[in-house]
């Protein structure tokens, strides 16, 4: 298939397709006589893992590393895991931190609710954020 036909089929452009073979992600296919690439069926799903796993939130080279053992003729399963939970860990603390700063953000709300700007001094920096001239 050409590579408009993958494009289609796997819900990308041909310039992300020739950009995904560009950084090690998709094999270039063969050509035909006139020069245009010829994509195997297989094309369609290798297109569709990368697409899964970026949607998942696997980067560019940590999509490659699982490409390269598969293409070495062994199942990435064990390596796709070890990434997932690394994901699923960096996650957590994100969403953690997050906790954390919609506290404080809950809080300086509700300072900023209950400030008066008028009783602000020139040497203040902001009230509300709790920093007070000595």
């Amino acid at each position: 298939m050409r590579i408009s036909e993958l494009a289609a089929a796997g819900g990308a452009t041909a310039k992300t397709i020739r950009f995904y073979e560009q950084v090690g992600l998709m094999l270039p296919p063969p050509r035909t006589a006139s020069g245009y690439r010829a994509y195997p069926p297989e094309a369609q799903t290798r297109l569709a893992s990368i697409r899964d796993a970026q949607a998942a939130g696997l980067g560019l080279a940590e999509i490659r590393s699982i490409l390269r053992v598969r293409d070495s003729g062994q199942a990435p399963c064990g390596h796709v895991s070890e990434l997932v939970q690394q994901h699923l860990a960096d996650i957590e603390q994100r969403m953690a931190e997050l906790r954390n700063t919609r506290t404080a953000l809950r809080g300086l709300a509700e300072r900023a609710a209950s400030t008066d700007p008028s009783s602000c001094t020139e040497a203040d920096i902001c009230t509300v954020m709790g920093r007070q001239a000595p």
